[in-house]
């Protein structure tokens, strides 16, 4: 089958591998038909992770099922699936818990597995034109047959809930003002989930104009960072208080205010800390890594990051951090959609066949001709 091949940084090239074969009961294979890049790849992509040349990309995947394992009992030939980007078990600890982004057993000797990523698990990624899903029963969330919601269906896999979790980890409530640090996928939707739950106020801080201009359709307040303070420009529209929470949908790339030029890792925890009021909450989905050989200094090449965690505790604040447990929200997001009150895909900018994966990930990270989000489709010889 084709499929979207890491090669060294910044170079991915589309070629034939191996088909994915059932390897135990609980197995299905899945026909491919939308599969997203996702900023999360980008940083394999540029030689910020361990990735290794070989590695299939893609954890953001949907399709139709073609092969079902003997042991899988809710699944049939021919439905239509959306996967989690975690791949979990259901039956360890922390997968009842509803932790299901920290599975103990798919990836022996880590909290948590997922296609396609590094260290994350020997599970092949689904920017290919088909992927085995293992754990189907528990994995796979069922669709309407059809091709309708495409694109907003393939958001549950990853960005849709991640956002969402956001603004959990923020215990984000009907009337309060929260600020979104990132106005990329995953910060579109935590600003467009926080709406969603209610929020009367919701700041979207970014420089990127494309971004900020989505931000403003959906009903956020952009904030361009590059224009000065963001923490300052919020409290002049919040009465000096700041906003009630705040949500880091950047990460560990996150650049300068006064320099975007340079990387400073923590720039976005440590404004977060000045634009939430004293008491509020932080939720932190945006993604640290324990390892990060590209890090501006040395500490930060360990995940070791200077915090303000003086202010914070003199603030009173809280911070929940961690990879979304997508099966925690995805179904309900699924029934939204349904019933048309979300449409996530105001957030794709370009759907592709997956032969133009290369040419895809290059612009995206650049962030060029209005690049924000981009969905492959396999199979398909879609206009680029």
């Amino acid at each position: 089958m084709k499929a979207v091949v890491y090669e060294k940084p910044f170079s991915v090239t589309v070629r034939d591998v191996d088909d994915p074969r059932i390897q135990h009961p609980n197995d299905v294979i899945v026909r491919v038909t939308s599969s997203a890049i996702c900023g999360s790849d980008l940083h394999m992509y540029e030689g910020r992770t361990a990735a290794e040349s070989g590695i299939v990309f893609g954890h953001e995947n949907l399709g139709i099922i073609e092969e079902v394992g003997s042991g899988v009992t809710s699944l049939s030939q021919g439905d239509r699936v959306v996967m989690p980007f975690n791949v979990a078990c259901g039956f360890c600890k922390n997968c009842l818990a509803g932790k299901t982004g920290f599975c103990l057993t798919v990836n022996p000797g880590f909290a948590g597995g997922a296609y396609g990523y590094v260290a994350m698990g020997p599970y092949t990624g689904g920017q290919a034109e088909r992927l085995r899903v293992p754990f189907a029963d528990f994995n796979c969330l069922k669709l309407p047959p059809g091709e309708e919601f495409e694109t907003d269906f393939v958001l549950l896999a990853d960005i849709f809930p991640t956002g969402y979790h956001g603004c959990e980890l923020a215990q984000v409530k009907p009337g309060e003002s929260v600020a979104v640090y990132g106005a990329g996928p995953v910060g579109l939707m935590a600003a467009y989930s926080a709406l969603l739950r209610g929020a009367a106020k919701v700041f979207s801080v970014d420089r990127v104009p494309e971004r900020l201009a989505k931000a403003e359709e959906i009903g956020a307040i952009p904030i361009d960072f590059s224009k000065g303070d963001p923490a300052a420009q919020i409290k002049e529209q919040t009465g000096g208080e700041g906003t009630d929470k705040g949500v880091d949908a950047v990460g560990y790339q996150a650049t300068s205010h006064k320099d975007t030029s340079h990387e400073e890792p923590a720039v976005v925890l440590n404004t977060l800390v000045e634009t939430v009021r004293p008491t509020g909450l932080l939720g932190i989905p945006g993604l640290y890594v324990p390892s990060d050989p590209g890090a501006p200094d040395e500490h930060a090449k360990h995940g070791q990051l200077l915090v303000s965690i003086g202010k914070m505790f003199e603030k009173g604040q809280q911070m929940g951090t961690g990879q979304c447990n997508v099966k925690q929200y995805n179904r309900q997001l699924r029934d939204m959609i349904i019933a048309g009150r979300a449409k996530p895909s105001f957030v794709v900018s370009h759907e592709l066949p997956l032969d133009q994966a290369p040419q895809a990930y290059e612009k995206f990270d650049k962030r060029i001709e209005g690049y924000t989000k981009v969905v492959l489709h396999p199979g398909h010889a879609l206009a680029a």
